[in-house]
């Protein structure tokens, strides 16, 4: 009982903070990342909310042997048979079910008296064993429920037959001493509490998910719930890197409680994630942020050079962080620029390492310096460029645009051997070269969820990366581009995202016709 597990729901509630959805490509990628860290349980979504999210979790659940696939549904019959269609291909598949406790959420969402909400729960869970013994219940909104509701609530879970109690503190309101008291009051107090297993899930309102977490583990949790960079609804969920990392920096107050994590893979799945939605990792964010490891101020410094424990409670290679010296420039060569992708944390085939390699030289005729950044930016701008035959290819394009007159534009694409052309106007150069593109490769409707411009390093020659996210129902399609001309850069991220959009309109055919 000394191993915490890592319940990592990155692909469920960190997808549903905005502009942090995912298509099932980037699902999942994360999702075998990770697996690879060792995660005890991924959630990869709630099935029953769309056919994108039913996609994503069978595919997961198929994909992973090694973590636990969980599934969200509420206690409504259908929910459960939906997860559990999604679920069933897995190796060790938990149906997390969830209900709200506490008073206010009851009456004034889900209109239920508390006799109903008991009902509900013996219902839903009873169904739910007819498909696996792997389940979890959790009490929405715990922490600010009656307490003696909650434990009949818990109560009624396990005789039911759920194993795992998730108790979340939804809306961050909680403290860690009250988080401690209450995990503990309610293993006290429910009388089958020996028979499952105990879980915190807390979110950041108040900027305490992390220590709340932590504190659920001293009051006897044995599961914690978090994600990927603290991503999630409004102000996120406690940070997986950091509750890690905590217990192993603080064995005195942690004693022999530890996880199962390879820490060493943090700052790649960190990466990956904040790349996949298009945002920058904040300089200050912890463990992972670029300021975690640097030092300035001259007292630091001094500090630093007599010994690193002055100033470093943990060393960036214990989350993956690289600080060799390895220097790239236009005569490195591939065997160079393979081992720093690998310290780095990246493992490509032999064909992405060719692209990567023609891109890096290609950088290098036109910039003096390569930063770690933007070999970053390159393998991510290659993943997101899987083409197949089907696909378009920026020929070339051109731009006409001044402060005074509409903006013109006119692009040409190749598909296979043909090459097309388009003209259009806009209300500036990247709308224009937007519509020359639709008229082109004529897309079903979609709206955009997201263009983002990311400068990648610190210099006046820096490359700009360009995240586009476009929506089509309820599936998304991204794309990115990589170029020192954000024009450019836009225009090769808009036709990448406007590819996969076609590519699953195809597919949706064959299936159809089939």
């Amino acid at each position: 009982m000394n191993q915490i597990k890592i319940f990592d729901t990155t692909l469920r509630d960190g997808e549903q903070a905005p502009g942090c959805s995912m298509n099932l490509r980037e699902k999942l990628r994360i999702a075998r990342m990770l697996e690879k860290m060792k995660v005890d349980i991924v959630e990869a979504g709630f099935p029953v909310a769309s056919r994108g999210d039913f996609e994503a979790v069978e595919a997961i659940s198929e994909a992973l042997r090694n973590s636990t696939v969980a599934a969200l549904a509420r206690t409504r019959l259908p929910d459960i048979d939906s997860a559990w269609k999604a679920l069933r291909k897995g190796a060790d598949p938990r149906i997390h079910l969830f209900l709200a406790t506490s008073d206010l959420h009851l009456q004034e969402k889900l209109h239920m008296t508390r006799e109903e909400a008991l009902e509900s729960c013996e219902r839903a869970v009873r169904h739910a064993r007819g498909y696996t013994a792997n389940i979890e219940f959790s009490c929405e909104d715990a922490t600010r429920s009656d307490r003696e509701f909650l434990f009949q609530m818990v109560e009624t879970a396990i005789r039911a037959g759920a194993r795992v109690i998730n108790l979340p503190d939804t809306v961050g309101y909680t403290t860690p001493e009250e988080m401690r008291l209450l995990v503990s009051s309610v293993m006290e107090h429910v009388p089958v509490s020996d028979l499952a297993e105990f879980s915190v899930h807390c979110h950041n309102d108040l900027g305490m998910a992390t220590a709340n977490s932590l504190a659920g583990v001293l009051g006897g949790a044995r599961q914690i719930e978090c994600t990927i960079n603290g991503l999630g609804e409004r102000s996120g969920n406690a940070a997986l890197e950091e509750v890690v990392m905590a217990m192993r920096v603080r064995p005195d107050l942690y004693g022999d409680l530890s996880t199962a994590l390879d820490t060493t893979q943090i700052a790649k799945a960190s990466r990956m994630v904040y790349s996949i939605i298009g945002q920058n990792t904040p300089w200050q964010k912890p463990i992972v942020g670029r300021n975690a490891f640097l030092h300035e101020s001259g007292i630091h410094q001094h500090g630093m050079m007599a010994n690193k424990l002055t100033y470093e409670i943990l060393t960036p290679e214990s989350v993956g962080v690289q600080t060799g010296t390895l220097i790239l420039g236009k005569h490195s060569g591939r065997h160079a620029l393979e081992r720093r992708l690998e310290e780095l944390g990246f493992e490509l085939d032999e064909t992405e390492l060719n692209r990567c390699f023609d891109e890096f030289k290609d950088l290098c005729d036109r910039k003096k310096q390569i930063h770690d950044e933007d070999l970053i930016a390159i393998v991510n701008a290659i993943s997101s460029r899987e083409q197949d035959a089907d696909d378009y290819v920026l020929d070339w394009y051109a731009v006409h645009t001044t402060n005074f007159t509409t903006a013109t534009a006119t692009v040409s694409l190749k598909l296979r051997d043909v090459r097309f052309e388009a003209v259009s106007l806009g209300r500036g150069p990247i709308d224009a070269a937007f519509g020359a593109i639709d008229q082109i490769m004529k897309p079903v409707d979609h709206t955009f969820e997201l263009y983002r411009i990311n400068g990648i390093s610190q210099s006046t020659d820096s490359l700009g990366e360009v995240h586009v996210k476009i929506n089509a129902g309820t599936h998304t399609f991204s794309g990115r581009g990589l170029s020192a001309d954000i024009i450019e850069g836009s225009v090769l991220a808009y036709i990448t995202a406007v590819n996969h959009l076609n590519a699953f309109v195809r597919r949706q055919g064959e299936v159809k016709n089939a």
